[in-house]
């Protein structure tokens, strides 16, 4: 109780640094409390070739819009004016062949400032989820294969087999010159992978400014999207085209699991493997695919059979990023190279050339096409089919599949 004292001035001023005291000592304490419920800052890495980087134009964002199933990604990832959102609670460090990209995660953490790859709706998913910042790790480089580039040091160094070697000697080739420039090659790009991951943490505030280091991070996962030169390479892989072709391509997968968690300190890292998916599911293959049918299929089950073994269960997960494939831009494509064909025939035999040529072709089109499909031609795609088409809505489904994933395995 406050001491009475007949001048009123001078209670009014006891009363408030009375006041002041309590409101000083309950901040503390708030601010306290704070400090003990911050959670470390997840920390994800995602690495790869070249659709890791991701192909996929930023120009082809308005074609995830016109489908009503995926419209509501786009509202993720652009503002209302159309331009691509910023996202503060979400940072990003991305190591590739132009060296290190880093800030918050936006468009343009792809193979270059025009493009993305599966980082963005990863990162828009994954901070969603768990409502707090997240930081990226991304290192990805395209034309890089398993079996040499990112080989990690278990899998033992890289071994020519019979037939590469008489090959090698029939072509008159120094042989001893090509294995000691495999040897060099072998485990390059693991080894800048495991090093960047190690210099990001090593000085997270580099990358996240406001990052706190006493809240400490967790390294809560790892994504691998690759494939593509270890799927083309018949040399490495002699009976690709027959099941069990690519065993050999499991078995360094299950080595680059083991070996990354060793050398980041992670010992249950969560690992989603995004299986190559190029193409769509390979039973909706038409009349041109069906050369790479048994091979792809070889290859999708060899990338997936690292996540049924038993040490892995729980902890590692299998996405088929053949089901984010786009079928309906997948059968306009089709049907447009029928076009071209026909075009191509009739300006042969006319003589065409020029603007006369072209004028064919968009007449062509217009009788084979509505509208609505001549624009999903002009809007969706960006790239070759080896790389998703470059079209961003299929990069970002498999970004948000690859997130969901993760997420199922953060919960088990």
């Amino acid at each position: 109780m406050l001491p009475f004292h007949s001048d009123r001035s001078t209670n009014r001023v006891l009363r408030c640094a009375v006041t002041l005291l309590f409101l000083a000592a309950g901040l503390a304490s708030s601010l306290r409390c704070e400090a003990a419920e911050k959670k470390p800052l997840k920390v994800f890495v995602l690495v790869g070739q070249s659709n890791m980087q991701g192909h996929a134009k930023i120009q082809t964002f308005e074609h995830i819009g016109m489908d009503p199933k995926t419209a509501p990604m786009l509202k993720d990832m652009q503002n209302a004016d159309g331009t691509p959102r910023v996202f503060k609670d979400v940072w990003i460090s991305y190591l590739s062949k132009d060296g290190v990209k880093k800030g918050n995660l936006t468009a343009g953490f792809g193979a270059d400032s025009t493009k993305i790859g599966p980082e963005l709706m990863f990162g828009i998913t994954m901070q969603k989820r768990f409502g707090e910042p997240i930081l990226i790790i991304k290192a990805a480089w395209g034309g890089k294969s398993l079996n040499t580039d990112f080989r990690p040091p278990s899998a033992g160094p890289y071994t020519f087999n019979k037939a590469q070697l008489e090959g090698l000697e029939k072509r008159g080739k120094d042989v001893k010159a090509i294995q000691t420039e495999k040897a060099k090659a072998t485990g390059h790009y693991y080894r800048l992978t495991v090093e960047h991951v190690k210099n990001v943490l090593a000085d997270i505030s580099q990358v996240y400014p406001e990052y706190d280091a006493a809240q400490g991070y967790s390294l809560s996962g790892l994504v691998w999207f690759q494939g593509w030169n270890d799927m083309v390479d018949g040399g490495t892989y002699t009976d690709r085209g027959n099941k069990g072709g690519y065993d050999d391509y499991s078995k360094v997968m299950e080595h680059f699991i083991r070996d990354i968690r060793k050398d980041l300190s992670a010992p249950k890292l969560p690992v989603v493997i995004g299986v190559l998916g190029v193409g769509g599911p390979t039973d909706q293959y038409g009349p041109d695919q069906q050369r790479y049918k048994a091979t792809h299929e070889n290859f999708r089950e060899a990338m997936t059979a690292p996540a049924a073994l038993p040490e892995f269960k729980g902890n590692v997960a299998a996405v088929r990023t053949e089901n984010y494939w786009d079928m309906e831009l997948n059968a306009l494509i089709a049907r447009d190279n029928q076009v071209k064909k026909a075009a191509k025939k009739i300006q042969s035999s006319k003589k065409l050339d020029g603007k006369d040529a072209k004028a064919l072709l968009s007449d062509l089109r217009s009788k084979e096409f509505t509208k609505r499909e001549l624009e999903i031609l002009a809007k969706g795609i960006s790239n070759g089919g080896y790389h998703y088409l470059g079209s961003a809505k299929i990069m970002a489904g498999i970004g948000k599949g690859f997130a969901d994933a993760m997420i199922e395995l953060q919960t088990q």
